[in-house]
């Protein structure tokens, strides 16, 4: 058993039981992990590596909490040493370090702003310095900023939603692109949204449809060097950034939207990513996998 994840017992198992979270908000995104009531789960103890990413280098954005984290956990179990880019959250990523390590592996803490394109290049240099090659890109960084109307989006917020979600996608993947090989992948984050729409994230749904765009171009034009291309979809999550962009009284609704009537935990998007960073979805490339809670949605 997993403390705070629901279960079915043989009684309940035909009965929803809605789980809800307490009212809390935080005033700055992405948001501090450490921070949440209750913590999001990022380590499923009942998931056992079996090496499938032994050997490799995996540069993970946004990988101080939520799915970053629980994506670095499940990539050190699966054997793979990573470096997990974050804006501001040090204790969130040292803790996420210290989490990886457990398992053996190793974990080189980057802080900056992927927002300016020269990051990504010192990411890339760091990477390379510390562990001599990289084999895997998850591109997971992101905000998003709920409006009532697109009147109310400002041209500051319009700017900064596609500079901070978007934008590093190009620049990350330039840096790295002359530094992968054939058998490499690139992972992106997208979501929901980009397919069922958010009347409250007019901006960040168009960006999540712009990475679900630039997975399946992208995996076209980088299909001959033996590189894949492919992203997951997440549903509502309990993360950092869910506290830290809704209000405290959406938050107590948070996930409730979902058939399953509830949030997802991040431990259970990770699975999805180690099977798009390794060999077992040697045939799949330019596709979006949908980890939503039962949301149907057209792909």
């Amino acid at each position: 058993m997993i403390p705070g994840y629901p279960y079915y017992s043989q009684e309940t198992q035909c009965k929803q039981v809605p789980v809800t979270f307490p009212p809390q908000h935080q005033d700055r995104q992405p948001g501090l992990e450490y921070k949440m009531v209750p913590l999001p789960i990022s380590d499923n103890p009942h998931y056992k590596g079996s090496g499938k990413l032994a050997g490799k280098i995996a540069i993970i954005t946004g990988g101080d909490s939520g799915i970053g984290r629980a994506v670095a956990i499940a990539f050190a179990k699966e054997g793979a040493d990573v470096a997990i880019v974050y804006l501001y959250e040090r204790e969130d990523a040292v803790a996420t370090q210290k989490m990886v390590e457990q398992y053996g592996k190793r974990c080189l803490l980057i802080e900056g702003d992927l927002r300016q394109p020269a990051f990504s290049a010192e990411i890339v240099r760091l990477t390379l310095e510390r562990y001599g090659k990289l084999d895997v890109l998850v591109l997971n960084q992101g905000v998003q900023f709920p409006q009532e109307s697109i009147l109310n989006i400002s041209n500051e917020q319009l700017e900064d939603t596609y500079r901070t979600n978007i934008f590093p996608h190009f620049y990350l993947t330039k840096a790295a692109l002359p530094h992968l090989h054939p058998g490499s992948a690139i992972i992106s984050t997208a979501s929901v949204t980009a397919y069922a729409g958010a009347p409250l994230l007019v901006d960040y749904s168009s960006t999540k449809g712009a990475i679900v765009s630039f997975t399946r171009s992208l995996s076209l034009q980088l299909v001959k060097c033996g590189i894949r291309v492919n992203a997951v979809a997440p549903g509502p999550i309990w993360t950092p950034l869910i506290v830290s962009s809704y209000s405290a009284e959406y938050v107590k609704t948070f996930g409730l939207e979902t058939p399953m009537k509830r949030a997802g935990q991040p431990f259970e998007l990770a699975p999805a990513y180690v099977y798009l960073a390794s060999d077992d979805s040697s045939f799949v490339t330019g596709q979006v996998l949908h980890v939503n809670g039962g949301v149907m949605t057209e792909t």
